[in-house]
């Protein structure tokens, strides 16, 4: 059996990706690949298949969380049906009115894209927020904590996030009855054809807040400025990204925070170059240190050590002091 494809990869998108960015690119392939608009190719029910099996993880936050940390052995396949007994876990009618809504009913689709239903409003994961962190080679090497400012948005505590005067929930739209779309019904040649659009009063979220919280104005968010206690570990590698859960932008209407990621980037350093786990530097000898052999001082990142020069080294002859490089991580 093949291996797994990653599911970011699967999707294609970057794995600090948000909830809408992971919903938007599993749309797209939902509409290339889904078994009523492919009849009898197995090619695309596998990559239909494939892809809501994706979309089932990193849509949830604990089994993406689960994912990030331990890949496909932190989640179990058998607990997502995918597209095996036929069962997609996917509204056909929201997924049709989604991606066929602005051509009206679809009769030939049994009539998926003619079902109106209202726009899920339950809790969504907050974005994922990156932060660039720049290190000397010798913090890099032996770890550090450090104390980093940043500026985000933050769940508004007057309104609970809910962005209304008394904490309560939006209210449904008036206009689109809380699908987000409104519809013209238009007479042609060819008979009856149904349009949609965007809602002017909600902006597609199917919600209105008739009463906003004077605090956020109705965002449910405010920005804040956040000090938070950053432990790098030893031996840390350039470009390496760490992960702060629950760091990132709020969630709404009550949805966890997204993540925070940082990257790590590495100073160069005037003695030492790195390759790995290991530590190269130069040291200049005389000729007949070179000849003779001595005992010789060498700089590491521990300090000066003493190394004893054997006879007859050559010019650019490489020698190594066991334990002197860089810590594994999470070795001690």
């Amino acid at each position: 059996m093949a291996a797994k494809r990653d599911y970011y990869e699967v999707l294609g998108v970057p794995r600090d990706a948000g909830d809408d960015e992971i919903k938007k690119a599993f749309w797209k392939l939902a509409k290339q690949y889904h078994p009523d608009v492919n009849p009898d190719d197995k090619d695309a029910e596998e990559k239909f298949k494939e892809a809501n099996e994706a979309y089932e993880i990193l849509s949830d936050a604990d089994k993406r969380a689960k994912y990030d940390q331990f890949g496909h052995a932190g989640v179990d396949p058998s607990a997502y049906d995918g597209f095996g007994g036929g069962s997609y876990n996917i509204n056909l009618d929201d997924l049709f009115s989604t991606l066929f809504g602005s051509f009206g009913g679809f009769g030939g689709f049994g009539g998926f894209g003619t079902t109106q239903t209202r726009r899920r409003t339950g809790p969504t994961r907050g974005a994922n927020l990156r932060y660039r962190m720049n290190l000397d080679f010798v913090e890099a090497a032996f770890g550090v904590e450090r104390e980093i400012s940043i500026r985000k948005a933050d769940r508004c505590s007057t309104c609970s996030g809910k962005g209304t005067a008394d904490g309560s929930d939006p209210e449904i739209c008036p206009v689109c009855d809380g699908t987000g779309q409104e519809h013209t019904q238009q007479q042609t040649l060819f008979g009856s054809m149904m349009t949609s659009r965007t809602c002017s009063r909600c902006g597609g979220s199917g919600q209105v807040i008739t009463k906003p919280c004077q605090t956020c104005h109705g965002e449910g968010t405010v920005m804040r400025d956040r000090k938070l206690l950053v432990t790098i570990p030893a031996g840390i590698n350039e470009g390496e990204m760490l992960t702060l859960r629950g760091e990132g932008e709020p969630g709404r209407n009550g949805g966890p925070f997204g993540d925070l990621y940082i990257q790590v980037f590495i100073r160069p350093h005037p003695v030492f170059t790195r390759e790995g786990n290991m530590t190269f530097c130069e040291v200049p000898i005389t000729f007949a240190q070179a000849a003779l052999g001595d005992e010789i001082s060498v700089p590491t990142i521990d300090g000066e050590q003493k190394y004893k020069l054997r006879e007859g080294t050559q010019p650019g002859d490489v020698f190594t002091m066991r334990g002197k490089g860089i810590p594994y991580i999470g070795r001690p």
